[in-house]
């Protein structure tokens, strides 16, 4: 028998392991480099046409909800101050037509705004018919309620404009992302049959501006749901209290004909 030597040894496998590690390592040291040359707008440059006409798509809308909830945030928050003053005013014992009279000339809350409709159409209806019969003060009972659910209809909807858009973005951002997503991961099937390759390195940019997309997509549509539904409850719950204020004032007035 042979001795063997240590000498001996093919380190050919031994260096081919070590080759092979080195290029893990190399390779892993390359993919910070690589994650650090990609970028918001490295994504959105080298994007196909159509996927940027969706990115912009989304982040216009993006801006412009958010423009709407913090426009409307702050009014429902100085609406809610103003009512709150005006309700001070309405029931400390001043003479309603007095109070009429500072507000009517001036921009107010809704609040006051319906109030004063249904002082205008009272003083409108009491110059014209100067008989107090019961038939009267019904007809003019009715017209003022009539005044108030008109001028609420109008404030109602002027709080509630920029709200569907919310609505539509939180619904539909998403899917729009979505659909830029699609067309992007088609145009990767595109680029595996041109190259003939279907390695990470030839589809991976493809693939990531794609799914950019869909990130763009829940960016713009998540604050746009949340802050709809908060907003809709801040909304609802101030309409709420002008239909209290208009049921307590017609009562008022119904105890006022009452008493003639």
């Amino acid at each position: 028998m042979e001795n063997f030597q240590v000498s001996d040894l093919n380190l050919g496998s031994v260096n081919g392991i070590g080759s092979s590690q080195d290029v893990i390592v190399n390779g892993v040291s390359n993919i910070p480099a690589t994650a650090a040359s990609d970028s918001i707008f490295s994504y959105f440059w080298n994007a196909g046409f159509f996927i940027k006409i969706v990115m912009l798509s989304l982040l216009a809308a993006s801006i412009w909800s958010w423009t709407i909830i913090i426009a409307k945030y702050l009014k429902l928050k100085k609406l809610s101050l103003d009512a709150e003053y005006f309700e001070e005013s309405f029931w400390s014992g001043i003479p309603l037509e007095k109070l009429y009279k500072e507000l009517k000339d001036a921009f107010f809350d809704p609040m006051s705004n319906v109030f004063c409709a249904a002082m205008a159409e009272w003083n409108n209806f009491s110059g014209k018919y100067k008989t107090s019969d019961s038939t009267t003060l019904r007809m003019l009972e009715k017209r003022v309620s009539r005044a108030m659910q008109i001028a609420m209809r109008k404030e109602v909807e002027e709080l509630e404009k920029g709200m569907a858009f919310l609505s539509s973005l939180g619904t539909n951002g998403v899917i729009i992302g979505l659909f830029g997503t699609v067309v992007g991961i088609l145009n990767g099937f595109k680029v595996i049959a041109l190259q003939q390759s279907a390695s990470l390195s030839a589809v991976a940019p493809v693939i990531s501006e794609a799914l950019f997309t869909t990130a763009m997509g829940i960016i713009a549509a998540l604050p746009a749901a949340l802050a709809y539904n908060k907003l809709s409850d801040s909304i609802n719950k101030y309409v709420n209290r002008m239909e209290t204020f208009s049921e307590e004032f017609e009562a008022i007035i119904s105890r006022q004909f009452d008493e003639k």
